[in-house]
């Protein structure tokens, strides 16, 4: 310990042992701070208050402020991914708490869903039990690394109380014609007799069974018609500027809306065949570019449209090779980019014939076709669509041009353009019959209005957005609450006979469908209507259910007469920052977007948008892969804690890479960020002296020019951290500018020593200094703010306010560029002159030797920042 620091130790003990009697806090033995006895001692005493975190009621005076991180998947324990998020959220929760907001920060468990099914397999392990079981570890987690939880508003989808309010909700969606059944195409395992999910299919084939291949099955699903809402959730993507915009951007490809026309081609039956088949006689084609189809050389269907089980039922040769394109676009969807997958097709022998020319034109099946999107049918125009340029040059079909550019300037000569061409705003016509010689625009109108007219097609919108299929032939998630009679049909459940609960103590076999239709006392049921016999359905519903609208269940958890009070619901909404990955930026938000928009329309809010602010964190790295169970690469928060606090760990999520970028974690950056704690903590106890007869006094207007330069240092870091928490959230700034605090006051350490720092100030600085390091390092900043003398409650002290004249530099060091290349530094007064700034330059002896005589034909000063002189 250097000599000053003995000195100080002497002089302050003493009076921080006797406020510590006072208060009742403990006094250190020493100046090693020890992570493990301060987060011990104040997870206790928080533990005591279980309304701590608790937010006023709706008719607080305050204005409101809900953070909230998205819901986490019990699957077992945190990894340090789970807490760089929660430490994001719960940094921002105190920081508001601190600026006097009434603060909604709840959290909850997205507990039903297939894992837990998977583990009760492999663990022989009930799904309830195992699911719990993992919620009470988390939570202890949570609790130890001291995130600041309304627990009272804790929500878990897989209890009754909540999954009730989704069984209400799905009949209301029923009763306004928004759920309905149909057949949809699944994948379904042989061999385990049961449906799979899309992760479950690992190139195509079972993941329980690799050599066993995935079927594509027809079975009657249950779904959610999102796509009534199509238009405003596109819409309503402009107003989101809350938002960023990779994730607007994401949802609108995924809306997909397409203007265009949908357009008919019969199938050309002069040649041999065996009559029609289910799927008819036609070939329904969406095209955006109907002013092309004289181009259209051939059709191309995806591999699971219906037409094509007609043309391969008699032909096993056929047949083969589109279930061979059906395997390479589903590996190519499980990699992600279907976009890029390698073009391959089969011809079916079989042709349609153009309605605009009467052209015969081949069919095709390809596996860049998409069956969810359009018509699962596209006409091909190589010479004017890259994917199909690519496609028909690989099987040498006929590039035919139909659309020339056309030329601004009348000297010039339009030439063939390079194919494909796919510009059409300033395009013409060739080679289309009546309509050669038309602007694009202007034939898209005449040609689809032409189509309409002879009723082989018309004007129309689409989108990639589909009904939301809902159904899962699966135990664990929530039963749909209908009966079906055979007298009466489908009858929803009574809304008083809610919830129907999911049973307890099933086997789960994945063999043989859902395990809820083996239970004779789930299954049979009474009709409502006409008190006969009638049976429930077995399927239960996707989990993305449960959270599309948890965050309302938060404002009023225990409600048991309706989802949530209205009223309270609409004090807290929208939430004013949303919190999570980037992975959910499509579905979760889609369908909780949609959500809200149908409860709104039910009258149970006012608003059109659940979030106002969303942010997307990045992942957490290691080994070179994001962190994840399959992978075996977490890194254990327990361990974290255990070695280095929960502050440590917490602050190192925070510190090592800006928030929205991906953090690869290092240990050796968490020791460090241990280091710098045990510094924060010995200065302060080295320092903090409330029982001193100017503790706390105002501080004087002119200070000595050491303490002057701490307090500008001072008022700039508050200033950095304010700025930082309204939008840019540049964390690991924030906590680089208090290191930098804090190596100014180790620097000032002689001087307080000698009392050349007025002791009102140094009370100030100390004060602040913590507060600042509040959000981020809770428990140390706590267990600080005792050693200072302080009673009240640090989670509501008011944040650090900074004076903008306070934090301006006395003296500017100003770079000077010759001709754009830095010659030199001189120092400046803050407030200098132009003409000032430009005279010191000159004078400096590096810039005259540079400048050498020749003449200055430019002076170009930046104010604060830059001067560069322009020689001849």
């Amino acid at each position: 310990m250097p000599p000053q620091d003995k000195m100080q130790e002497g002089t302050t003990s003493a009076s921080v042992h006797r406020t510590g009697q006072r208060q009742g806090a403990d006094r250190p033995n020493d100046e090693r701070y020890d992570p493990q006895r301060v987060e011990a001692k104040w997870l206790e005493r928080w533990q005591e208050n279980p309304r701590l975190y608790a937010a006023d009621d709706p008719d607080s005076t305050k204005k409101k402020y809900y953070v909230l991180e998205m819901l986490p998947y019990p699957s077992g324990v945190l990894h340090m991914g789970h807490v760089r998020n929660y430490s994001i959220g719960d940094a921002l929760a105190r920081y508001m708490w601190m600026n006097g907001y009434n603060v909604l920060h709840p959290m909850g468990w997205d507990s039903f869903g297939l894992p837990a099914e998977n583990a009760a397999i492999q663990n022989h392990t009930p799904p309830r039990q195992w699911t719990l079981g993992n919620i009470a570890k988390m939570k202890a987690q949570m609790n130890r690394l001291g995130f600041a939880y309304d627990w009272s508003r804790e929500v878990t989808t897989c209890l009754p109380d909540y999954y009730r309010w989704n069984q209400w909700f799905f009949l209301k969606f029923y009763e306004k014609s928004l759920a309905y059944r149909k057949k949809s195409k699944v994948n379904w395992c042989p061999n385990c007799a049961t449906v799979l999910a899309n992760e479950q299919v690992v190139d195509g084939c079972c993941w329980r069974h690799e050599d066993t291949p995935v079927e594509q099955r027809e079975l009657e699903q249950w779904f959610l018609r999102i796509t009534k809402y199509a238009d405003e959730l596109l819409r309503d993507l402009d107003r989101l500027d809350g938002w960023p915009e990779k994730v607007r951007t994401m949802q609108r490809n995924w809306i997909g809306r397409s203007e265009g026309a949908l357009v008919d081609f019969k199938l050309d039956y002069a040649q041999p065949h065996s009559g029609f088949g289910p799927a008819g006689s036609t070939i329904s084609v969406f095209t955006t570019r109907i002013d092309t189809i004289y181009g259209a050389t051939s059709v191309q269907l995806a591999p699971q449209h219906p037409l094509v089980a007609d043309l391969t039922a008699a032909n096993a040769d056929l047949r083969a090779k589109v279930e061979q394109l059906v395997a390479e676009q589903r590996k190519a969807k499980e990699i992600g980019d279907i976009g890029e997958i390698e073009k391959h097709g089969v011809f079916t022998g079989r042709y349609a014939i153009n309605p605009f020319n009467g052209e015969k034109i081949p069919i095709w099946v390809a596996n860049y076709i998409l069956m969810d999107y359009g018509t699962g049918a596209v006409m091909s125009v190589p010479a004017h669509d890259d994917r199909d340029y690519e496609f028909a040059r690989k099987y040498k079909l006929e590039i035919r041009l139909v659309v020339l550019p056309i030329s601004n300037d009348p000297e010039e000569t339009v030439t063939e353009p390079r194919l494909p061409f796919t510009a059409h705003d300033n395009g013409m016509l060739i080679n289309s019959g009546p309509y050669s010689g038309l602007e694009c625009g202007e034939a898209i109108k005449t040609m689809s209005a032409f189509a309409e007219q002879n009723g082989f097609g018309k004007a129309t919108v689409t989108f990639r957005l589909k009904d939301w299929g809902i159904s899962r032939q699966r135990y664990w998630g929530t039963p749909i609450p209908m009966l079906y009679c055979e007298k009466d049909g489908i009858v929803p459940v009574p809304e008083e006979d809610l919830p129907v609960i999911l049973p307890e103590n099933v086997e789960i076999t994945l063999t043989g469908g859902s395990p809820l239709g083996k239970l004779p006392e789930f299954v049979n049921a009474v009709c409502p209507r006409c008190g006969g016999p009638a049976r429930r359905e077995t399927d239960t519903m996707d989990t993305f259910v449960d959270s599309s609208w948890y965050f309302y269940r938060y404002t009023d958890a225990r409600n048991d007469h309706a989802p949530f009070d209205s009223k309270t619901a609409q004090y807290w909404f929208p939430i004013d920052q949303y919190i999570g990955g980037v992975e959910h930026a499509i579905l979760h938000l889609i369908y909780s977007r949609f959500w809200t928009k149908f409860m709104r329309d039910l009258g149970l809010i006012n608003n059109n948008e659940p979030i106002e602010h969303l942010f997307t964190q990045g992942m957490v790295i290691k080994d070179g892969a994001k962190m994840s169970k399959s992978r075996g690469n977490i890194v254990s928060p327990d361990e974290m804690v255990a070695r280095y606090g929960a502050d440590a760990a917490r602050l190192y999520s925070l510190f090592a890479a800006p928030p929205d970028r991906d953090l690869d974690w290092q240990d050796a950056g968490i020791e460090g960020i241990q280091r710098f704690l045990g510094r924060v903590y010995r200065f302060v106890v080295r320092n903090a002296n409330p029982d001193h007869p100017d503790w706390g006094k105002p501080v004087p207007a002119d200070l000595p020019p050491q303490a002057r330069a701490i307090q500008r240092k001072l008022h700039q870091t508050i200033k950095r951290v304010s700025d930082d928490f309204q939008g840019r959230w540049h964390f690991n700034t924030c906590i680089s500018a208090i290191m930098e605090l804090v190596n100014v006051l180790y620097g000032s350490e002689e001087e307080i020593a000698r009392n050349a720092v007025p002791m009102p100030f140094l009370t100030e600085a100390q004060h602040d200094l913590v507060l600042l390091m509040a959000p981020f390092a809770p428990y140390l900043a706590h267990e600080l703010w005792e050693l200072l003398g302080e009673e009240g409650s640090l989670l509501k002290a008011p944040w650090p306010r900074y004076d903008a004249a306070l934090a301006k530099e006395d003296q500017l060091e100003i770079p000077v560029q010759i001709n754009g290349k830095l010659r030199s530094r001189i120092v400046v007064p803050a407030d200098a002159s132009e003409e000032f700034v430009v005279e010191c330059a000159l004078a400096d002896e590096k810039v005259k030797a540079v400048i050498g005589g020749k003449p200055v034909v430019n002076k170009i000063y930046v104010p604060e920042k830059l001067l560069n002189i322009v020689l001849k």
